[in-house]
């Protein structure tokens, strides 16, 4: 599961649960303002249908390698925008932990505690239904493309195709998605009937296909068919041999979309609403056939430019 489920010990709270997650990482944009970490955090509990976070603690590591100025902004600005996001997901940050180390570090726990009814468990995903997923694939790319820009070494390999310009434009719909919540994926998970579902980040959205496979009561195989891209993301990686694996599905994400298991009657109006709250598509990418709880993509793929 994405996240740690223990059942309240209280005998007076019946079929309650304590819901939590940690997790954090190196810094991997420019811009120190921290509401990319924060949504990766809240992601795990949103991945358990968990809409409603009770509190939050951050993790911080401040780099000595940064003058004593640049500690002074980089570590505001991490504790502003994460703190930031917190607020509009309903939640606050009411401590943590700050240690000083090499490199920034940033991340933090989310918990909430829930009844049963209000958690969505990974595990009861039927023959028939069909995989949504709530974000595109490649932000890992699109953020070494903008990388790339000043390593004219590296940049020798992708200018015939991709201008500097697109690479902005890669970077800029990488940005959005990894700063934009899934809680209202997650809500309209009750609503239209989720049977599981798990957050894509860093194992690709084959490995946490797998996992999630692997989780199901049912014997269950998850097919994948469709792979939403961002646009030039497919041809960096063949320009560099294939290093991330993104055409097999292993490139990590970060703060990536939800993978849901859906009723397949259900997945279009799912997808229509979670667009007109979000303002952003989410695409069928797969679907749920009788199996030995493995995770697949078809041989005939298809990948779609976003």
């Amino acid at each position: 599961m994405d996240s740690s489920v223990v059942k309240i010990k209280n005998p007076m709270l019946t079929d309650m649960y304590q819901v939590s997650t940690t997790d954090f990482f190196y810094p991997l944009v420019q811009d120190p303002y921290g509401r990319i970490a924060c949504a990766n955090v809240l992601s795990d509990l949103y991945a358990m249908g968990v809409t409603e976070v009770d509190t939050m603690l951050m993790i911080l590591g401040v780099s000595r390698l940064m003058t004593d100025i640049e500690r002074d902004v980089v570590t505001t600005q991490l504790i502003h925008g994460f703190n930031d996001l917190a607020r509009e997901a309903g939640t606050n940050v009411t401590g943590g932990q700050t240690v000083m180390n090499p490199w920034p570090i940033v991340g933090g726990v989310a918990m909430s505690v829930r009844h049963e009814s209000q958690i969505i468990r990974p595990e009861n995903a039927n023959p028939g239904d069909v995989l949504v997923l709530t974000k595109p694939l490649g932000t890992q790319l699109a953020v070494n493309a903008l990388q790339m820009k000043d390593q004219p070494h590296r940049w020798q390999k992708v200018q015939h195709f991709l201008t500097r310009e697109a690479a902005d434009v890669a970077f800029a719909k990488a940005s959005e998605s990894m700063e934009r919540l899934n809680i209202n994926a997650a809500k309209l998970m009750h609503k239209y009937g989720a049977t599981s579902a798990t957050d894509v980040t860093g194992f690709g959205i084959l490995g946490h296909a797998a996992n999630l496979a692997a989780s199901q009561k049912a014997a269950v195989d998850l097919e994948l068919h469709t792979l939403p891209i961002i646009k030039d993301m497919l041809e960096i990686n063949a320009a560099f041999n294939n290093n991330w694996r993104l055409p097999q599905g292993y490139s990590s994400e970060t703060s990536g979309g939800l993978l849901v298991t859906l009723p397949h009657q259900n997945a279009q109006a799912y997808m229509r609403e979670l667009e007109a709250l979000d303002g952003q598509p989410s695409w069928l990418v797969g679907r749920v056939v009788q199996g030995s709880n493995q995770a697949r993509i078809v041989p005939d793929v298809r990948f779609v430019p976003v």
